[in-house]
């Protein structure tokens, strides 16, 4: 028999209250408190690579943190996450690198059953969600489970985003779609105003 972390980790109806992953949430919930409220001699950071399963070089989160394991989430290199951001991770959360995530981000990876009658037995269930690498997702943005975001992705703020983003597109709005391909001009122009900022340094 599975247990109920395997269920939820497959996608499958879990118990929510399963006194095992109890123990998990008890272990998080104590890591949370002193990510987002530090006592003297306390990093945060240094909490916060105990609390994600992965984080990789250069890797930041901003707090308030809040999620709800913590080691279902991976994180790439030179990671940068704001402040109050929500990671609910009952399902696999999969960031790649040189991925920026604004302010009041929420990731939702962790679901429950459209039918009140099921539902109210306190089953749930977890999809993943993928974010490929070189993706900034603005603030206030909400990613529904079973979502993928392609690489090289701009989400504008306050999107809603239910389904897939291909790699390469400026996508905004509730529900999220795609308002357009990023393309050479949009290269040339960054590029130029980067020419300008280092001459501006130098």
């Amino acid at each position: 028999m599975a247990s109920q972390e395997e269920r939820m980790l497959a996608g499958k109806l879990y118990n929510v209250y399963d006194k095992d992953l109890a123990k998990k949430y008890e272990r998080k919930d104590n890591l949370l408190h002193r990510i987002n409220f530090p006592q003297a001699g306390v990093d945060p950071q240094a909490e916060l690579k105990q609390l994600i399963g992965k984080m990789g070089k250069n890797s930041y989160i901003e707090p308030p943190f809040f999620c709800d394991f913590g080691e279902n989430i991976t994180v790439g290199d030179d990671f940068y996450c704001n402040t109050n951001a929500i990671f609910l991770d009952s399902g696999k959360i999969t960031i790649g690198s040189r991925v920026l995530i604004g302010p009041r981000v929420s990731l939702f990876a962790a679901g429950h059953p459209i039918d009140a009658g099921v539902r109210n037995k306190w089953l749930g269930f977890g999809k993943p969600v993928t974010i490929g690498d070189d993706v900034w997702i603005g603030g206030s943005t909400v990613v529904n489970p079973g979502v993928t975001i392609g690489s090289n992705v701009v989400i504008g703020s306050g999107s809603v985003v239910t389904h897939d983003i291909p790699d390469n597109v400026v996508a905004v709005g509730n529900p999220c779609h795609v308002l357009r391909k990023i393309t050479e001009d949009d290269k040339q122009e960054w590029q130029a105003q980067y020419r300008d900022y280092q001459a501006d340094q130098s």
